[in-house]
C-alpha cells in the first residue's frame, strides 16, 4: 500500500469512529441542547413580572385616568383593561418571539426559539406556537406546558403547532454543525 493509501484507510476509520461517537452521544447531546422545563418556566417567570410592570406602570394609570377600567363588555370580565392586558399579552409573545426568537425571559436566560427544520421562523409558526398552542395549554389550566419536561427534545404542545424547538444560544452552532454531518 502506498503512503496516500494509508492516509485514506486512516482516514474513513477516524470517520466511522467519529460517526459511532456522535451516534453513541447522540441522546446526551441533544438533552443539553433543547432547553428543559424548568429554564422555561423561568423564563416564563421573567415574562410575567415583566408584563406585570409594564401594566402596573404603563397601563394602570391610563385606565385609572380615564375610567376606562369600569367599563366591559356583558360581564366584568370582559372589561376593557382585561381585554387590552389580553392584547398587550398575546402581541408581547407574538412579536417578541417572530423578530427576535426570544422574549426578554428567554434573552436573560440565553434561548432562543427556532423552526424544527432550523429554517427562519415565519409568522404563521409563531401565531401558532404562541396564540392557538397558548390559548389550547391555557384553557387546560397550563397542563399541556408540562409535556415539556417528558419530551425528547422538551417540547411543548405549543411547540407541536408551531413546529419549533427552544434552544440554549450557545448550543446553536453545534445543532447546526450535527445537522451537516448526520443531515
Amino acid at each position: 500500500m502506498t503512503e496516500t493509501s494509508y492516509e485514506q484507510v486512516a482516514t474513513t476509520r477516524e470517520q466511522s469512529e467519529i460517526e459511532r461517537t456522535v451516534n453513541k452521544y447522540m441522546s446526551d447531546i441533544k438533552s443539553i441542547v433543547f432547553a428543559g422545563f424548568w429554564v422555561r418556566f423561568l423564563a416564563y417567570i421573567i415574562d410575567i413580572l415583566a408584563l406585570a410592570g409594564f401594566k402596573g406602570i404603563v397601563l394602570s394609570p391610563i385606565f385609572a385616568l380615564t375610567s376606562i377600567n369600569t367599563s366591559y363588555l356583558w360581564v366584568p370580565y370582559f372589561s376593557v383593561e382585561n381585554m387590552a392586558s389580553a392584547l398587550i399579552f398575546y402581541l408581547y409573545f407574538v412579536l417578541m418571539t417572530y423578530y427576535f426568537k426570544a422574549t426578554l425571559g428567554k434573552m436573560i436566560l440565553g434561548l432562543s426559539v427556532y423552526r424544527e427544520d432550523a429554517q427562519p421562523l415565519k409568522l404563521k409558526d409563531v401565531l401558532f406556537r404562541e396564540w392557538i398552542g397558548r390559548i389550547i395549554s391555557g384553557a387546560l389550566l397550563g397542563i399541556p406546558y408540562i409535556v415539556v419536561a417528558f419530551t425528547k427534545k422538551h417540547k411543548g404542545i405549543h411547540d407541536y403547532f408551531g413546529e419549533t424547538v427552544v434552544l440554549k444560544n450557545k448550543y446553536v452552532q453545534m445543532r447546526k454543525d450535527f445537522q451537516n454531518v448526520i443531515g
